[in-house]
């Protein structure tokens, strides 16, 4: 065996994937939750965003609304959360830095997935991946599977394998599972389950006899790349057992960045509108300046709900920026070019703030005559140290500088304390 052969062998990919990682969350530091059917809710309680294996067993579907299970939670023992975006991210940080002491190479892929390039022979690998999973359950308290692989693709097919068969007990490796136990794996799953194929796909492939993942798998690569693109012949690349999807240590290069949400009771007058677009605007100059980027345009955007049987309403304003910024005063100010297109007495149901054309902060240094003073006296992180320090809503400038935070601001009845991230909510230990 040549030498770049046995280097390709040693060299695999992890992927680990928390086990529905909100309802995960919820239940660290209140094990009551344990056993029971739990489900948390999308903005506003709105509907089912994730499922514990218990509510799933109830056939709650996702996305199904909570107003349609709240009369039947008691009877079937279901616990509804609201979405705790604190918590989670604080969760998430936790299990990311857990997962990166194992490996020297780590992608982020999404809150509660990542990939490890590892190395090591056949019970070397399988032994680090019961090892994280052990880290994650005893030292975060969530639980995880590990799917590992020579690819991408093929490790996220190991991982839903490991999740779904109790024989792995959480942890699969993909070349240490029999050849013909593999093909019979992909020839039970539709293609559309793989991992980059979209749903829309499948009937165009299904017209080329391809039904399966074993099917799309012993595709010509070339033919499908004529037919479909150069990402879908990766895919079966990847199936295949060659790489093409290459490791991100860090994902750059953001296009955009939005800030859009319902409203908890809708907002009617000009002048709450402001305030809408205020607080928007500022929360994106903190973004923004957390990822060392400045926006060149601001779209402000606000809409009625489709369903509404009043006056409909869809204004919207696109405002190019003097110069690159992150400065919260220029951003306010131009959010607030879309308040005389707000018509008073109509009910807007959800608005948002996009910022586009980002590049980052100080490729372009004005002239001294067009220098911006707040943003030379860094008037974005300032309110941003403060608000990390203080929680969201203790700061603002003009119309954001709300005591209390807003009543338009997302509704969330059933919100399990922020456990990690508020003094005032740490979780309190009592002695038996």
């Amino acid at each position: 065996m040549s030498r770049p052969a046995v280097m390709r062998r040693m060299q695999e990919i992890a992927h680990i994937d928390v086990n529905c990682f909100y309802a995960s969350a919820e239940r660290i530091f209140d094990p009551s939750l344990e056993g029971k059917p739990l489900i948390v809710l999308s903005n506003n309680d709105g509907c089912a965003v994730t499922r514990s294996d218990e509510a799933k067993k109830l056939g709650i579907v996702l996305g199904e609304p909570w107003f349609k299970l709240s009369p039947r939670a008691k009877e079937w023992g279901l616990v509804a959360r609201s979405s705790n975006y604190e918590l989670y991210g604080s969760i998430s940080a936790r299990v990311m830095e857990l997962l990166a002491r194992y490996s020297a190479w780590q992608e982020v892929y999404s809150i509660d997935e990542c990939f490890l390039g590892v190395k090591g022979s056949g019970e070397d690998l399988l032994a680090l991946g019961r090892a994280m999973k052990d880290a994650c359950r005893t030292h975060v308290g969530v639980p995880v599977c590990v799917g590992i692989a020579p690819t991408k693709t093929l490790a996220k097919l190991s991982n839903k394998w490991a999740k779904h068969n109790p024989v792995f007990e959480g942890v699969c490796r993909w070349e240490s599972v029999p050849v013909a136990e593999r093909e019979a794996l992909m020839s039970r799953l539709s293609v559309s389950e793989i991992w980059g194929v979209a749903t829309r796909l499948t009937k165009r492939l299904a017209g080329m006899g391809i039904y399966s993942i074993l099917d799309l798998s012993r595709a010509n690569p070339v033919a499908i790349r004529d037919k479909f693109s150069v990402v879908m012949m990766r895919t079966v690349l990847e199936l295949q057992g060659t790489p093409c999807i290459p490791m991100e240590e860090e994902r750059i290069g953001r296009d955009q960045l939005i800030f859009s949400r319902s409203f908890s009771k809708p907002i009617t007058t000009p002048a709450d509108m402001r305030q809408v677009m205020s607080v928007y605007a500022q929360q994106a100059s903190a973004r923004l300046a957390k990822h060392e980027l400045q926006a060149k345009v601001l779209t402000a955007f606000a809409g009625t709900s489709y369903y509404s049987p009043g006056d409909t309403s869809y204004p919207s304003v696109c405002v190019a920026l003097p110069m690159p910024t992150a400065d919260p005063v220029i951003l306010t100010k131009a959010a607030h070019a879309l308040i005389p297109r707000i018509n008073d007495g109509v009910k807007y149901v959800r608005a948002g703030i996009m910022v586009t054309d980002l590049r980052p902060s100080g490729n372009q240094k004005p002239l001294e005559l067009f220098e911006n003073v707040h943003e030379e006296r860094g008037i974005g992180p300032l309110l941003e140290q403060v608000a990390g320090k203080y929680g969201r809503g203790s700061i603002g400038l003009g119309h954001a500088g709300i005591k209390g935070g807003p009543d338009w601001t997302m509704k969330r009845d059933m919100l399990s304390p922020r456990y990690t991230t508020h003094w005032d909510e740490l979780p309190i230990v009592r002695a038996a």
